[in-house]
C-alpha cells in the first residue's frame, strides 16, 4: 500500500471512531478533501513514536501529530504499562508543561487519563523546567512522569516526555514496551479521558525549596560568590520556563546583580521576539547579547522553553561578547569542576559519543573515568543506574548544551548549570581573570579541540526517505579521506561494529545499536553522522584538534582549525 493510500485509510479510522470530537473530524475532512496531499500523508502516514525525547511532532489532528488523541493514547498505553509493572504498588506521577501553546491543556488531559486509571497523579500548578519534573519523581517517590514540551523545537511543535521511577526518560525495554501497549489502543474509546479529581494533588513549594538545596550543595568556591555577589549577569528565559527558577536560583545562592531580558520574560508559546528558541542559535541570543553588552557583563546565560538547555556567552580579551558552543561550554565547566574536585578516586563523568573528546583528555589527566553513551541523557542515566553502588557520580554533559551536576536530576538540568556558569564567572573574577581566560588555559593544558555542526533539515515522508539514503550512503561507502588525512577507523553504531579500515580488522561496540557513523582520521579528527530522533534532521559532527603553544597563538590555530573543519564539510555535503 501507497503512502496515500495508507494514510487514507488511517484518516477514515478517525472519521469512523465515535470518540473522535466533531472539531477533529470536520479537519479531517478537510484534509481529505485537498488535492494537496502532502499536509494528509504527513498527518497520517505513520504512528508517533517514543524516540530519544518520546513523542514530538507538529500540533494537528492526525495520527502523526500532537494532539489530544496521540496524547491520550500515550498516556493510556503509559497507565496500562505501569498497573503491569507495578501490580501491588498504589502508583503515583508527576505531571509538567512549558510555556508551549497547548501545553497546560495537554497537561490537563494527561493528569485526567492518569487519574481516571486510577492512578495519583502530582500536577505542578503553572508551568516549570523539565528538571524540576525529574527531580520531583524522586522527591515525591513516584513510579513515573511526564513533561509536555517540545523542548527547543519550532512554535508549532510540541511534545511528551515520559519518566521513569528513577527520574530519568524511558529506555528500553521500558519505551517499546509502552508503544506496544499503545499500539494496543485499537479504538480512542478505550482511552479513559473521565478524569477522577479526587486523584489530582497539586505539587507544592516544598518541591522546589528541596531543589535549591541540592544545587547550594554541589556549587565549590562559595567564598567567590559571596565577595563577587554584584558581578552584572544577564538571563534570558526566551518565553519558556525557566524565568520560573533561574533567577530565584541565582538569588538564594547570593546573586544580587542578574538582569533579566524583559522583552523575552513573560511565557509566550508563539515566541514574538525570536525565530527559533534554541539557545544553540546565535539570533535566539541577540537581545541578552545587547543587553549584556549595554551593561557591560561578566555572562550572559538563556534557556529553551523547558530549561534543559542553556546558551552561554561570554567576553574575549578585547571586551567582545561571543557564544561558546556546547562543547566549549561543556569542556570549560569540566575543567572548572576537575579542578575542585577534592577526592577523585572511584569518580567518574559521562559524555555522549558525539561530545568533544576533550572531556576523555581532562578526566584521564585527572584520574577520574569518563564514559560515552549514546546520544541522549536517558542514556546517562542508564548508565548512572548500572554504576549505582560501584562509583560517585559528578557531572556529564552533551555537545547539544545540555549538562547535568550531581545526580538529584536525572536528565540534562539548564537552571542547576546557570548556577554553575555563575559560579564559575564570580571563581574566575576574584582570581582576576575572565571567563575567556580560562578558556585558553584549558586548551593550553590540554589540546586545542574546535567543532563544527551541519544539520540538514528534511521535512515530511520524502525526507525521512532521503535521510535513511544518505546513510545508507555513508555506511557503505564510507569517505577514504577527509580534511586531506587519511580515514582510519569507522564505527557503526547500528551494527555495533568497528572497523579498521587498513587493516580490516574489527571489533564490537559495546552499547545499544543506534543509527550512528563515526570516522576517525590519522590525525586524530573526529567525523560523525546522525540522524536526529526527535526531529526531521541528519546531522553532521566535525571535531579537528591542535597544539596550542601560547594564549597568544589562540587566533591564528583557530583559523587554521576553521579551514580543515570547512574543508570536510564540503566533502561531507558537496
Amino acid at each position: 500500500m501507497d503512502l496515500l493510500a495508507q494514510s487514507k485509510e488511517k484518516a477514515e479510522k478517525w472519521l469512523n471512531s465515535s470518540a473522535i470530537d466533531d472539531a477533529t473530524k470536520q479537519e479531517i475532512h478537510k484534509l481529505l478533501a485537498d488535492s494537496n496531499t502532502k499536509n494528509l500523508i504527513d498527518s497520517f502516514y505513520k504512528e508517533l513514536e517514543f524516540g530519544t525525547g518520546g513523542l514530538r511532532g507538529i500540533m494537528g489532528v492526525g495520527a502523526n501529530c500532537i494532539n489530544k488523541y496521540t496524547i491520550g493514547s500515550a498516556t493510556q498505553g503509559l497507565a496500562n504499562y505501569l498497573k503491569k509493572s507495578f501490580p501491588s504498588q498504589e502508583i503515583h506521577v508527576a505531571i509538567a508543561y512549558d510555556s508551549r501553546n497547548n501545553s497546560k491543556l495537554f497537561a490537563s488531559i494527561v493528569a485526567d487519563v492518569f487519574s481516571a486509571n486510577g492512578i495519583t497523579v502530582h500536577l505542578f500548578r503553572e508551568l516549570r523546567p523539565t528538571p524540576l519534573l525529574s527531580f520531583a519523581i524522586r522527591y515525591l517517590k513516584c513510579q513515573s512522569g511526564v513533561v509536555i514540551t517540545a523542548s527547543h523545537n519550532p512554535k508549532e511543535y510540541n511534545g511528551y516526555k515520559a519518566y521513569w521511577v528513577d527520574g530519568a526518560q524511558l529506555v528500553p525495554p521500558h519505551d517499546k514496551n509502552v508503544i506496544e501497549e499503545v499500539n494496543a489502543i485499537t479504538d480512542f474509546g478505550q482511552i479513559k479521558f473521565t478524569a477522577d479529581p479526587s486523584k489530582i494533588k497539586i505539587i507544592g513549594s516544598d518541591v522546589e525549596d528541596a531543589y535549591y538545596e541540592e544545587v547550594k550543595k554541589l556549587i565549590p568556591k562559595k567564598d567567590s560568590i559571596r565577595l563577587q555577589k554584584n558581578i552584572p549577569i544577564v538571563y534570558s528565559s526566551l518565553h519558556g520556563a525557566g524565568i520560573t527558577m533561574v533567577p530565584e536560583c541565582l538569588k538564594r545562592l547570593g546573586f544580587e546583580n542578574v538582569q533579566v531580558v524583559e522583552e523575552q520574560k513573560i511565557p509566550d508559546g508563539n515566541f514574538p521576539t525570536i525565530q527559533s528558541p534554541n539557545p544553540e542559535e546565535k539570533s535566539a541570543m541577540t537581545l541578552a547579547l545587547q543587553k549584556a553588552k549595554k551593561l557591560n557583563a561578566d555572562l550572559v546565560m538563556a534557556t529553551d522553553p523547558d530549561t534543559d538547555r542553556v546558551g552561554i556567552g561570554i567576553k574575549d580579551n578585547k571586551g567582545e561578547f561571543f557564544l561558546l558552543n556546547g562543547n566549549q561550554a561543556f569542556s570549560l565547566m569540566m575543567w572548572f569542576i576537575l579542578k575542585n574536585l577534592k577526592n577523585p578516586s572511584e569518580t567518574y563523568i559521562a559524555k555522549t559519543i558525539v561530545t568533544t573528546e576533550l572531556i576523555d583528555d581532562m578526566a584521564h589527566q585527572a584520574g577520574v573515568t569518563c564514559f560515552n553513551t549514546l546520544t541522549g541523557f536517558k542514556y546517562i542515566a542508564e548508565l548512572m543506574r548500572e554504576q549505582e553502588g560501584k562509583m560517585k557520580f559528578i557531572a556529564a554533559g552533551e555537545e547539544s548544551y545540555g549538562y547535568m551536576v550531581g545526580d538529584f536530576v536525572r536528565d540534562k538540568d539548564a537552571v542547576s548549570a546557570c548556577a554553575f556558569f555563575a559560579a564559575m564567572a564570580a571563581a574566575a573574577k576574584q582570581e582576576g581573570q575572565t571567563l575567556y581566560d580560562w578558556l585558553l588555559q584549558m586548551y593550553c593544558e590540554n589540546s586545542f579541540y574546535k567543532e563544527g555542526l551541519v544539520t540538514l533539515v528534511r521535512k515530511g515522508a520524502e525526507g525521512e526517505q532521503q535521510i535513511k539514503d544518505m546513510m545508507k550512503m555513508f555506511r557503505e561507502n564510507p569517505p577514504s579521506k577527509l580534511g586531506g588525512a587519511r580515514v582510519i577507523r569507522k564505527l557503526d553504531y547500528k551494527l555495533r561494529e568497528e572497523t579498521n579500515l587498513i587493516s580490516g580488522e574489527k571489533k564490537s561496540i559495546d552499547l545499544s545499536s543506534s543509527d550512528v557513523l563515526q570516522f576517525y582520521t590519522e590525525t586524530g579528527n573526529k567525523i560523525s553522522v546522525r540522524p536526529s530522533g526527535t526531529e526531521p534532521k541528519i546531522k553532521f559532527y566535525v571535531s579537528v584538534k591542535a597544539k596550542l603553544g601560547s594564549k597568544d597563538e589562540f587566533d591564528a590555530v583557530s583559523q587554521q582549525l576553521d579551514t580543515i573543519i570547512n574543508v570536510i564539510e564540503k566533502e561531507l555535503i558537496p
